[in-house]
């Protein structure tokens, strides 16, 4: 996968080959080539994709990794502030509690769009299956960020308690 390094070092090429095409384009300006305006366009497409790089070298691709986390889905993204995972009926509360702050680590970003003051959260859910074909979605628990680059977690335990004695 590739890693913001790889992306940073593809952006110092492309940038080279930019200023070549580039000078390659004024050089076809003053010589009166006929590809001269074909110049002009290649060099512009590869300082267009010169700044996408840049960009991409600054966010990274690798998602982050708490231990004694456990697999998780995402469900539900508003693209502001709500997000659903979904998180297997069997999980502890120490488990929930590292996979919310790693669903938090990965899914909340500068980038997500929401009106001010409102504040994004990420819940976690599981779900029971009842008898006669019935299925209940349970809430576990939810994480949303905290000041100075902290995260409150908070957990049903009695949700949790409920889950983990239907399960068993």
């Amino acid at each position: 996968m590739p890693t913001p390094e790889t992306f940073l070092d593809a952006t110092k090429w492309m940038g080279i080959a930019t200023l070549a095409l580039t000078a390659l384009a004024i050089l076809a300006f003053g010589l009166q080539w006929g590809v001269r305006f074909r110049l002009v366009g290649a060099a512009g497409f590869s300082a267009v994709l010169t700044v996408g790089l840049f960009g991409l070298s600054f966010e990274p691709f690798t998602p982050a990794a708490v231990p004694g986390a456990i697999p998780y889905a995402t469900v539900f993204d508003s693209g502001a502030a709500q997000i659903v995972i979904k998180v297997p009926p069997t999980i502890t509360a120490t488990e929930l509690d590292a996979t919310l702050q790693q669903a938090a680590k990965n899914l909340l970003k500068a980038s997500r769009l929401g009106n001010p003051g409102q504040t994004p959260t990420i819940r976690a859910r599981t779900i029971i299956h009842k008898a006669d074909n019935v299925s209940e979605l349970v809430y576990l628990g939810q994480v949303q960020p905290g000041p100075e680059d902290t995260l409150s977690v908070k957990i049903d335990d009695r949700q949790l308690a409920r889950v983990t004695t239907s399960a068993s």
